[in-house]
């Protein structure tokens, strides 16, 4: 992948950062009470010959990531502006957030723990910032 379409990609990727409703990126069946979730932080980067999207948010929607893969993908190919992830925000509606990237090669790369319990936090939960909560 180019350079300048990982840089379209983790560009549209920093409007989802913050408080949102995340509608348009969450499954049709998805059973949460809300779609309001907290997005820390989401980096989207090359690694020798894998894109490596890290994601971090309070908690997540039914299919969000996947969702949020298929969005970026469209706009690092170009056929969708580095907006369109704001406006996808705007008009919380499913039916216009795009495809679903296929789970072939979405892994859960780490998960953060509190202190006391006494695992070992991964480095990269060193991008969050102080006052990130888990969604209770």
């Amino acid at each position: 992948m180019l350079r300048w379409m990982l840089k379209k990609m983790h560009q549209a990727a920093q409007h989802l950062i913050g408080q949102h409703d995340f509608s348009s990126f969450r499954a049709q069946g998805c059973q949460s009470k809300s779609p309001c979730r907290a997005m820390y932080f989401i980096d989207v980067y090359r690694e020798n010959d894998k894109v490596i999207m890290d994601i971090s948010a309070n908690a997540f929607l039914h299919h969000m990531v996947r969702n949020i893969a298929g969005v970026l993908m469209d706009i690092g190919l170009g056929k969708q502006p580095i907006e369109w992830t704001q406006e996808l925000l705007e008009v919380k509606s499913r039916k216009l957030g795009g495809i679903t990237a296929p789970p072939d090669g979405l892994y859960l790369g780490a998960v953060y723990y509190p202190e006391h319990y006494g695992v070992a936090k991964n480095p990269v939960f060193n991008k969050l910032p102080v006052n990130a909560r888990r969604h209770d």
